[in-house]
């Protein structure tokens, strides 16, 4: 069974110095219908306006991935990490029993554009801990890079859930294969461009869920696309 989560259909908040989108219930938004697909409970696609973001705050048992589109995000937190986090970066933050962090966009001219994801870990009461990688733009192109699994296999970050993502970028008339185990789910969020799964089209910000189904095609449907790729237990 495939069901498309439609860009236009998501929450929409415009604060002035933040656009958000969110795919799931969060914050002010909330629909009953879409709260969380499997462990995955939060895409947000967020802009922040130069020199703004947000100010320091708290979360717990949450693993937190950010993912770049474009520009520059500046991150601190209570476990003493300090970075800017760029295009080819990935941001891992395991909440855990308690942290702090503060984001904003790292630059005073142009705008941050950004994914930020919340996975529900396996248990809770983790000790908090961070990790940051960057995967190349040509690790990614044509093909399924592996980002975040619960064994940091192939290089990947390890998170606390039994949660593979990957990503790709696909020019028009590319596409990738992908396979996933009996009883798994599949998400896909485009963070850029236009796709194909299965033969459903999908624009920016569409999200598609996939369940009772194994066998899957990515293609490249016109702009060039970007896919977070999400293998969900």
């Amino acid at each position: 069974m495939i069901r498309i989560r439609k860009s236009a259909d998501r929450g929409r908040f415009d604060h002035g110095w933040l656009d958000t989108r969110h795919t799931f219930s969060f914050a002010d938004y909330w629909d009953p219908e879409h709260v969380h697909f499997r462990s995955l409970r939060v895409i947000n696609e967020d802009r922040v306006v130069a020199g703004a973001g947000f100010g320091t705050h708290g979360h717990n048992d949450m693993e937190i991935l950010s993912y770049v589109l474009s520009g520059s995000l500046a991150h601190e937190d209570s476990l003493g990490n300090g970075s800017a986090i760029v295009p080819g970066d990935v941001q891992y933050m395991s909440a855990g029993t308690g942290v702090r962090h503060s984001e904003f966009n790292a630059s005073e001219s142009e705008p941050v554009h950004f994914l930020q994801i919340w996975i529900v870990p396996d248990r809770r009461g983790y000790a908090p801990r961070y990790g940051q990688k960057r995967f190349e733009e040509e690790e990614k192109r044509g093909r399924l890079r592996l980002l975040a699994s619960e064994t940091g296999e192939a290089g990947s970050i390890a998170i606390r859930q039994d949660v593979r993502l990957f990503s790709t970028i696909l020019r028009e008339g590319e596409s990738v294969p992908l396979q996933i185990a009996e009883g798994r789910h599949l998400w896909v969020q485009v963070a850029r461009g236009e796709a194909e799964v299965n033969g459903h089209r999908l624009e920016a910000g569409d999200g598609l869920a996939a369940s009772d189904e194994t066998s899957f095609t990515l293609r490249g449907a016109g702009a060039e696309a970007e896919l977070l790729v999400f293998d969900l237990a």
